[in-house]
């Protein structure tokens, strides 16, 4: 922000951290082993609205590009708003590599269209004793855990998931910041 932006109050929304998207790969290798968790499954992209008309060739693209990925991963996908009217692009494929390539893909593509201030977070299920969301958020470029027990958060198993996770994946250490997500599509 420039000295005349502090000056006149306005504040330009931070981009989109991506790079450490892929950190999750190896992370779910020590949560199957050490937990038991596997990958769920599905994953998801969670955008803020935007306008129409934009939202619309963003979305063209990244179908486009999907069909043609899908089509050698066979991973299914979805593009939904939930009751918030925040947009989900909802991923579904048992390879978890693909998930994670796939997420980043539509990151980037969103990105380039110049949307990556409406990237709030990617989520990957994970399923043992009951589901377990990894959540990372693109403002802060890091991951925290997300542990629903009903209407409830689990907090000891998102803090055990933090100790054990912490030297895999780049953790948000502030827990007040560790937003829950209720009713995600995924």
């Amino acid at each position: 922000m420039g000295f005349w932006d502090s000056i006149l109050g306005k504040t330009r929304l931070p981009e989109a951290k991506t790079d450490r998207l892929f950190a999750i790969s190896t992370a779910a290798v020590t949560l199957e082993a050490k937990l038991g968790l596997k990958p769920g499954g599905s994953a998801g992209v969670c955008i803020k609205p935007m306008e129409s008309s934009r939202y619309e060739a963003a979305r063209t693209e990244i179908e486009d590009l999907l069909k043609l990925s899908f089509k050698e991963t066979g991973t299914v996908y979805s593009i939904q708003k939930d009751e918030y009217n925040y947009i989900w692009v909802i991923l579904n494929d048992p390879d978890f590599d693909d998930l994670v390539t796939n997420i980043q893909m539509i990151c980037q593509i969103l990105m380039e269209q110049g949307f990556g201030t409406q990237l709030l977070a990617a989520v990957y299920s994970f399923r043992g004793d009951g589901t377990v969301y990894l959540i990372y958020n693109f403002k802060l470029g890091s991951y925290y855990p997300f542990v629903p027990r009903g209407d409830q958060r689990d907090t000891s198993v998102e803090f055990r998931l933090r100790s054990l996770m912490e030297k895999e994946l780049p953790l948000e250490k502030d827990e007040a910041k560790w937003y829950p997500l209720w009713g995600m599509p995924i």
